[in-house]
Parts: structure tokens; sequence; C-alpha cells
């Protein structure tokens, strides 16, 4: 592991981005939401994705100059058509709109077709909550998982978060996939030469394996059997089927540098004080949190944690003591910038 600055990490994957034609403020947005991913204490979803989005804007599978087409203008409700652009750039886009419905409507909703990854969903659903919404979103991915009781992988994990202002807490959060563990932890558990939990995926065979070259060959497991199955499903029904984009293994992951994404996005904003006074219900949030935090300890456990509260205590810890970083994963960001002719900062 090698210890990073925030700032420099995130400054020279912004330089990436626009040496890849990616304009500046998106190609700063980008880094962003990456480099808050590794803050979080999520290297999965952070920096580590950075060469696979390159390798996309390289081939053309995603336009480096986003220039989404809104195709429904309807009060609350939008639909947009990403055409390919830049996932997080569509995203960012798609939560602000559906913030501006919520003030005007209480409730703003957004489809989105033909986007592409955009990393750690929390990172736009925290929009909402810092506006003073809940804010939801979900996307659907490449084919992750078999339907429950196959071994034949054709539904994406299709994660989804939820986030809500807490008060004087860090705000709730809430972002996960389907499966019993996001596809990018193993694929971390690759970059760091490491085995992953034997109940995490089976190989292409049905067994269970630690090998994690061997389970990103097989299939990842649902969360909590047939119901992680069953969710999957319905977030690619939001995400996909009502979007109009693709749906199953129609989706190609952002690791396919050859291939159209076809990933769609609903995304939910809430605005509390539509439904009441905001004060009050964050101090109901406070209470829950309070409440929870109060709870008895289980054997082995030291505290309760809330939804959110570590990723938040991550980012404080990162910031103020540096990240950690997988050499590997520095390593690939060097030789991107190599091929882009962009010099990486003498110290991290």
């Amino acid at each position: 592991m090698t210890k990073v600055s925030a700032d420099r990490l995130r400054g020279f994957v912004a330089s990436l981005y626009q040496a890849a034609g990616v304009p500046p403020q998106d190609a700063a947005l980008v880094a962003d939401t990456l480099v808050r991913a590794d803050l979080w204490g999520h290297s999965s979803h952070g920096v580590m994705r950075a060469p696979w989005y390159l390798d996309r804007l390289r081939t053309g599978v995603m336009t480096p100059v986003t220039n989404p087409e809104m195709v429904v203008d309807a009060g609350a409700i939008s639909v947009i058509d990403g055409r390919d652009g830049v996932g997080q750039v569509i995203a960012w886009r798609a939560m602000q709109d559906a913030i501006r419905r919520s003030k005007q409507h209480g409730v703003g909703i957004v489809s989105v077709r033909f986007s592409n990854h955009h990393g750690a969903l929390g990172y736009f659903t925290r929009m909402a909550a810092e506006q003073s919404c809940i804010g939801f979103l979900t996307a659907n991915g490449s084919p992750a998982m078999a339907p429950w009781g196959g071994r034949a992988k054709i539904i994406g994990n299709n994660p989804w978060s939820i986030a809500a202002p807490a008060g004087r807490h860090a705000p709730l959060m809430l972002d996960i996939a389907n499966t019993v563990v996001a596809r990018g932890k193993i694929f971390l558990a690759r970059q760091k030469g490491i085995p992953i939990p034997a109940n995490w995926a089976i190989d292409a065979e049905g067994r269970p394996t630690t090998d994690p070259v061997a389970a990103l060959g097989g299939v990842i497991l649902p969360m909590a059997e047939h119901k992680g199955y069953a969710i999957s499903l319905m977030m690619d029904v939001l995400a996909g089927a009502l979007s109009g984009s693709g749906v199953m293994a129609e989706v190609n992951g952002p690791y396919q540098s050859e291939k159209r994404s076809g990933s769609g996005h609903l995304l939910m904003a809430l605005d509390i004080a539509r439904f009441g006074p905001l004060d009050a219900f964050e101090a109901r949030i406070e209470k829950m949190i309070a409440d929870i935090k109060a709870v008895p300890l289980a054997e082995g456990f030291e505290e309760v944690f809330y939804p959110g509260e570590i990723e938040a205590r991550n980012e404080a810890r990162h910031l103020r003591d540096g990240l950690d970083l997988p050499e590997k994963s520095l390593r690939d960001l060097v030789l991107a910038g190599e091929a882009l002719g962009v010099a990486p900062p003498r110290e991290w």
C-alpha cells in the first residue's frame, strides 16, 4: 500500500480525463467521485476504476463530451437519454434535475437510458441529502449473478442507494449491490493478490471458490439467497426496462472496453419539507440514531454504527492522514498517464 494525498490524487486523475478529451469541469467531477469512494473506504469503486473508464473513452464506446437529451419533460418526471456520455456526469445532472423537480412538486423522478457506469451511487444520493431531500438511485449492470437455482450469469448486481439528512450527524446512506459482495471488491482482491471468502462466488463449474480470478470467470452469489436475486431483477425493471435502456445481458460493464454500456438508472428526490417540518424530521432521525447506538453490544463488537457513519469517519481520517492505495492501482494510473502524456505528481 502507498500513502497518497487525496488532493494530489484527485488532480492527477482529473488531468487524465482532460487528456482523454473530457471537459475540465466534467473531468474534475469524475475524479472527485472516484477519490471520494476511496476516502469512504470503498476502493472497489475508487481510482482503481479510472483506467477502465479511460479505455472506454479511447475505444469510443463512451463519449468524452457528455450531451444528454431530455426526451420526456413532464412536471415531476423526466426521461433522459445519456447518449453514451460519461456516467458520472449523466448521474450528477440527473440528480440535480430530480432535486430541482422535487422543490417544485415535492418529488422529482428521473429515468435515464443509455448511460455508463458511474461509480459509487452514494455520491449522488448524498447530493439530495445535502439539499434537504431523501435521495434514491438504482442502476443496472452487466451480468454478475445467476437466477436463484441456476449457474449461468444473466443478471447484474444492480446496486441501489438511499440517503437522507441526519441533523447534526453525517447523512444516513445506504449503498449496496444485490450480490453477496460488489464485483469491484473481487477485482480489488485480484489487484492485491489475496483470496476471497468462500461464500462470495462460485466458479464456472458451479463450485465455491476463494480464487478471485476464478470468481470473475464464474458467478457472484446473491445476498440473502433468493431474496437478493429477486431484488436485483426488480431493480433492473426500474433502471433498465422502465427507461428503455438495456436489461440483463444487454448491459456491459465498465471493464468491457469494446462494448457499449446500455446501462440505465432511476433517480428520485423527495423534498422533506413538503411532507412536514424539516427540523422535526431531522430530530426523528437523530433520535433513531441515538436509539440504535444505545443498543447493547453483541459479542465481538465494540460499537454500533448507523448506515453511512463508517464512510463519514473514514473520509475524515483519510483527509487527515492520507489515503492508502494498492501499489498496483497507483501503477495502473501512472501507466494510463504515460499513454496520455500526463506525468504523475512528483510526490503523492
